[in-house]
C-alpha cells in the first residue's frame, strides 16, 4: 500500500472549482517557503518526501487562498531532510519563491506513477464503499488518516456516524479501486 495523501479530495482544500482545470487534480503538498537566494522553494509533501509524486511529476498547479490556480513547470525536485527542494520555471530569486509560501500544489492523478500490484494510492480509496465479507455495507470512505503506526479509513455510514477501520492486512480483505469497493473483516457494531 502506498500513501500519496488524499488531501486533494478532502474538504478544506483551497483548490477552486474551475471547469478549465483538469478534473483529476489531487493536492499533494504545500510550499513552505524559500530556500537559498536563487529561487528554490521548500515543499512539504503530504507523504514521505522520498515517496512523493512531486519527485517525478513535473506539471503542477499552484493555488493560494482564493486566488486563481496557475499551472507551473517543476524543473527539479530533490529530497532535503523532511521536505523537498524544488526549482519552478520562472521563479529565479528568493522574493519570488517566498511569495509562493502557503500555496497548495496539485498534480493530475493520471500523472501518478503506476504502483505495484498490491499498492494503492490513498486518494483512490476516497469514495469507495466498504463492505463486510457477508456484504453488509459499513459506509463510504471520506478520508484516510494517519495516527502513527497505521493508516485508518474514516467512513461515513450515511446516517451521520463515522466509523474508523485500520487500513492493515489483518482487517482489509480486498481493495478493488476499479469497482470502488473495499472488503473489510469488520463488524457493524465495532
Amino acid at each position: 500500500m502506498t500513501s500519496d495523501d488524499p488531501r486533494g479530495t478532502m474538504p478544506g482544500s483551497s483548490l477552486p472549482s474551475d471547469p478549465s482545470l483538469p478534473d483529476d487534480l489531487v493536492v499533494v503538498g504545500r510550499v513552505s517557503g524559500a530556500y537559498g537566494v536563487k529561487g528554490l522553494v521548500r515543499v512539504a509533501p503530504f507523504n514521505a518526501p522520498e515517496e512523493s509524486v512531486l519527485c517525478t511529476v513535473r506539471d503542477w498547479w499552484l493555488a493560494q487562498g482564493a486566488s486563481a490556480v496557475r499551472a507551473v513547470r517543476a524543473e527539479s525536485a530533490r529530497v532535503h531532510s523532511d521536505a523537498l527542494l524544488c526549482r519552478i520555471r520562472g521563479i529565479d530569486d528568493r522574493d519570488q519563491a517566498e511569495a509562493l509560501k502557503g500555496a497548495e500544489i496539485s498534480v493530475r492523478r493520471s500523472d501518478f506513477p503506476a504502483g505495484d500490484e498490491d499498492e494503492v494510492y490513498w486518494t483512490d480509496l476516497i469514495g469507495c464503499r466498504v463492505l463486510t465479507p457477508e456484504g453488509i455495507d459499513l459506509g463510504r470512505v471520506t478520508s484516510v488518516d494517519e495516527y502513527g503506526a497505521d493508516p485508518v479509513l474514516r467512513l461515513d455510514d450515511g446516517d451521520g456516524q463515522s466509523r474508523l477501520i485500520p487500513f492493515v492486512p489483518a482487517w482489509i480483505v480486498s481493495v478493488d479501486t476499479a469497482a470502488r469497493t473495499i472488503v473489510a473483516d469488520w463488524q457493524p457494531d465495532y
